[in-house]
This record gives C-alpha cells, structure tokens and sequence, in this order.
C-alpha cells in the first residue's frame, strides 16, 4: 500500500504478483495456448498460439468458451478466467466450446504445457504492402520480429509500404523498443532518453547494437535487407499503445521516418526499476521519465499522430471508455506545461457510456466487438494503407469539426 501510493506504476512484488510479472516480460506462461477477448460474456478465441495444444486440438479463432472445467465462464472476469485455464505443466483442463459457425457445443480436453507467447504477427496484405504487429515488447520480440520482417521481404523483395501496427500494444521493455525503432533508423542516432532525480537514470538510448542487445548477444537486426530502413511506412497506434510502444512512435515521428497515424497514444512516459529484494519478492519503482529524440515528455500526454482516425467508417465506439495515463491516480505530470484538468476527459467518459448504454438498451443488441486488427474489416489498417498509396484518408472528423467550431467562435 505504501509503494502503491507514490504512483500507479510503482508497486510491491509478493511471490505471486513477481512470478506473473517474469511470465509477461518472458512471454512464457504454462496453459493451453490461446489469445483472448470476451463476447457476451464469454471467452472467445481471438487466435489459438502457433503450434500450442490448444491450436493441435483444433480450436479456431471465434470459438467462444462457455465452460472451463465445470465452471461456466458467464459471470467471469477475463482474469479469472485465464487463471482457470493456467496450471502446471501436464494437468488437463476441459473446455467446453460453441461454435458459431457450426452452431455446435463440444467439449475438447486439453493438456496444459508451457507456452511461448507470440509478440509479433505479420503478413503481406497486399502486392507490395505488409502488416506487422508488435503485441507487446518482450524478450524475445526482437528476435520475433526480425524473422517476421525477413519473412515478408522474402515474399515481397521490393516492398513499397509497411503497416507497424503498435495498437493496444502496453508496452514492455526498453531495449526492445531501442532494437525495433533502430532497424528502421540510421544508426547511432537519438531513439529515447531518460532523466530523473538519480545519476544512473539520467541517459541516451541511440539506435546501435551496444544500446539494445544484453551482454553477449548476436544482433538479430542483422539479418535484415537494406529496404528496411527505406520504406515508406505507417505507425498505428491508439490509446492502449504505451510506454515501449510510445517511444517507438515517438523516435519515428521525431525523425521523420514515418506517418504516425491513429488516435493519441496512452501517455506512460515513466521508467520503472525492478529491484529484487530476495529471490521471489521484489520492488518495482519509478526511477525515470522518458523523452522522445527532440526532447518531448511521453509522461500523461502522449504520442499525438500526424493524422487522427476513428475505430470505424462509423467513428469510434470505444475510444472514450478508454483510461489513459492522465486518468490514472496520482499520475506523474509531464514535467512539461500544465496539464489541463481533465474533468472534461471524465465527463466525455461518462457521457460515453450513457450513450453506449443506451443505444444497446434501445435496439437491445449488443454493440458489434471491434474487428481484428489485420483483417479485411480493419477500417484503420484500410486508412495506413491509402496514406502509403499517396489515396485519400478518411480522416477522423472530430478534428476537421474542431477546426470548423474554433473559427465561428
């Protein structure tokens, strides 16, 4: 409680809380190996994990999970539910699922093995055109993505545009988001810095090999063709991209080196410590802040895209349910200007969900579950990939609005 109380990124690790903390930064876990969301209440099935035993027992993405073990999943958390379906390695679980284009029930009994998560996805989309998602900065993400990256040129040698999409991306280590922001760099420039109120935490993160590999390492960039670092690309990201994924954006943005496209970024521009204090507890502390390579504060404010876009063709459903930063508890301020109290922001917040509330009240059906990012249906993705095409974007309308009442006033 204590730790709690300085800032909503700062806490105490009891055994529990530092195991699931290592699971995140390894991208290692032990289940049954799928990536998830909730619909109506249950557990869907975004996309089964490569080669798990969830994917070899034939679990397809839209499959939605009504029972975990004799449990049914309505009425659970997202947490709860992944707690019930993690376990030690070699026990079963039995998952009962629906799917809806069979409109069938089954049950399916799994074997839980240890799970390496895949953080990054790519694919060519179109001739000439890739997509590559950074889900969160892990471990062994440079790697991941270097394969990918190596993948789609192999496809595609002469690629005229690349989607980075860092949507809903939280973030996680820096020398990850150093590694992925220098391979599209020129070398040894600027990618973050950080300063703080100690000597250690005051420095300069530059997009060269010393900066982001771990002692001893082989540097996966390597690997990569020369067109990397020339082609023209876009940035997605939204108000669930923060922290590594900011600096990422930040570092191409300041540099010119890409069009950053999407709604304003989450605003975690702060650096924790992790401080063990035996072999199983430890004390997470912010020790920093971030800066992008022209000396802006991430802190509270964010990554503000060249160009804004909404969710959807029909504007954004969810974006004003998000939290970000500056909503949190004892946030940080951005050292920089003050920030504008955003009672406004809670209000619009409120306001949000009334309307969302009552809209699904009114036609009594639930609200359409964004689409997958990747998909045909990603409106987002569809706008990253006209920019690159030099066509014309649907740019999100709140900001030409704004324009238009800023000069009648």
């Amino acid at each position: 409680g204590m730790v709690a109380g300085l800032d909503p990124h700062s806490q105490y690790f009891d055994k529990k809380s530092f195991k699931e903390f290592r699971e995140g930064t390894t991208g290692k876990f032990v289940g049954v190996g799928i990536e998830i969301g909730m619909e109506d209440g249950l557990v869907k099935v975004v996309s089964p994990i490569e080669g798990s035993p969830a994917f070899r027992a034939g679990l397809k993405s839209g499959d939605l999970i009504t029972k975990i073990d004799d449990t049914a999943v309505k009425g659970l958390t997202m947490d709860q539910a992944v707690k019930r379906m993690r376990g030690e390695p070699n026990t079963k679980v039995a998952l009962t699922i629906f799917r809806k284009t069979e409109s069938r029930s089954f049950p399916v009994t799994i074997v839980r093995e240890e799970i390496r998560m895949q953080s990054v996805s790519a694919k060519v989309i179109e001739p000439g055109y890739a997509w590559l998602r950074v889900r969160q900065f892990q471990d062994r993400t440079v790697e991941d993505f270097a394969r990918k990256l190596e993948e789609i040129y192999k496809q595609e040698p002469n690629l005229k545009g690349l989607v980075l999409d860092l949507r809903n991306d939280p973030g996680g280590l820096l020398e990850a988001s150093v590694a992925i922001s220098a391979a599209f760099l020129p070398s040894d420039v600027v990618v973050v810095s950080t300063n703080g109120q100690i000597a250690e935490s005051k420095s300069e993160f530059k997009a060269r090999p010393s900066d982001y590999l771990r002692r001893g390492g082989s540097d996966p960039l390597r690997r990569l063709p020369e067109g990397v670092k020339r082609v023209p690309m876009v940035v997605l990201v939204n108000e669930g991209s923060a922290s590594a994924s900011e600096i990422v954006a930040g570092a191409l943005q300041d540099h010119n080196r890409a069009t950053i496209m999407g709604a304003q970024t989450f605003g975690k521009g702060s650096v924790q410590t992790v401080r063990p204090l035996s072999a199983e507890t430890a004390l997470k502390i912010t020790t920093a802040r971030y800066y992008t390579p022209k000396g802006r504060s991430i802190q509270a404010k964010g990554i503000v895209p060249d160009v804004m876009l909404d969710e959807t063709a029909e504007g954004n459903v969810f974006a004003a349910l998000r939290m970000r930063e500056a909503d949190l508890e004892k946030h940080l301020q951005s050292g920089q200007n003050a920030e504008q109290k955003d009672a406004v922001r809670e209000k619009a917040r409120e306001d949000a969900r009334k309307k969302l509330e009552e809209e699904t009240a009114k036609t009594n059906t639930p609200l359409k579950p964004l689409p997958e990012f990747g998909s045909t249906e990603d409106f987002q993705l569809a706008q990253a990939l006209n920019q690159l095409k030099g066509k014309p974007v649907a740019v999100s309308k709140t900001v030409v609005e704004r324009k238009a009442e800023a000069k009648t006033e």
